[in-house]
């Protein structure tokens, strides 16, 4: 009988024992998930991963990333244009050297008027530019976020961005004359679809939850577009700005190319056009390289340092 009363009990305690250790094993497991030194190395191992180094690129390596691949492609363009001038496959005065258009060029410079020709020209379509900045932005907006507006304007605004500028000069000089007003027209009516499309094709990038979001914080009206929408749709934005120089500095040349005046002032494509009429090959060829030393000059002192502080803050690139 004593034996047979001693088993349950026996089997009690084997139970109860079981039960505390796996009590036992639980809270220890959630101490160990929820141990503010564990917590605290795992935030300090991810914000390792996310820190970016702020070690600055020496002198010497980032000129051969950035400076060396361009200079050897300028020095092949350079050499194979003078393997062209020394086989003749070419007259001299059809397709010179590149020391005859230096030459031209230096000519120019010691006449003194270089300077003010490039001047003319960059004045004359940052000036433009701004205007288009001014009209194709609200522009942009309005067509982005108004579905009547859209449904009328955008289509013609795609139509005017592929149309080329120079169709506009004969136009542009029959209702303004050989005057500024001529130039300038040219430069808007190419510029501003370019800066209005881009904007809307990045608003129509812009997460629905980033304006509904806006909308809650009460940031409506003017204040969401300042805000919410063009902080927002700024990538796309950019991109717009770029063609829409672009666009101006082609239409600028266009008009400058074509509508010639004593009135209007010397700028680089009255350059172009008085080296075309004299036949003077190496004064076109400076013209033509100025132009494009000009237009890739405002790119990178300009849209790329804006272009990449905004893609870096945005963590898309390093």
């Amino acid at each position: 009988m004593a034996s047979t009363e001693t088993q349950p009990k026996t089997e009690d305690e084997l139970v109860a024992k079981d039960a505390t250790a796996t009590t036992t094993t639980t809270a220890a497991v959630a101490d160990r998930k929820t141990d503010p030194g564990d917590l605290a190395g795992l935030e300090a191992g991810l914000d390792a991963l996310d820190t970016r180094t702020s070690d600055r690129t020496p002198l010497p390596v980032l000129l051969r990333r950035k400076a060396l691949p361009p200079l050897i492609a300028v020095v092949l363009v350079l050499g194979l244009w003078q393997a062209a001038f020394a086989l003749n496959l070419k007259p001299d005065y059809q397709l010179p050297s590149p020391l005859m258009v230096w030459d031209a060029l230096a000519e120019e410079w010691y006449k003194g008027t270089i300077l003010s020709i490039i001047w003319q020209s960059v004045s004359r379509g940052a000036l433009g530019f701004v205007v288009a900045l001014l009209i194709g932005t609200p522009l942009g907006l309005l067509v982005a976020r108004v579905r009547p507006v859209r449904a009328a304007i955008g289509p013609i605004l795609s139509g005017l961005q592929s149309l080329p500028s120079v169709a506009w000069v004969p136009a542009a000089i029959i209702w303004f004359g050989l005057t500024d007003a001529t130039i300038y027209a040219v430069v808007l009516l190419g510029a501003v679809p370019s800066i209005a499309n881009g904007l809307v094709a990045g608003v129509d990038r812009i997460d629905p939850l980033h304006l509904r979001a806006g909308k809650v914080i009460g940031a409506t009206g003017l204040s969401g577009v300042r805000h919410v929408l063009l902080p927002a749709a700024l990538p796309g934005y950019i991109a717009g700005l770029k063609q829409g120089w672009a666009f101006s500095w082609r239409s600028l040349m266009a008009a400058e190319l074509i509508a010639t005046s004593p009135e209007l002032g010397a700028g680089l494509g009255q350059l172009l056009e008085t080296g075309r009429s004299y036949q003077d090959m190496p004064l076109v060829l400076g013209a033509i390289l100025l132009i494009l030393l000009v237009g890739i000059g405002i790119e990178l002192l300009i849209f790329a340092p804006v272009e990449r502080r905004v893609l870096r803050h945005r963590g898309l690139l390093r």
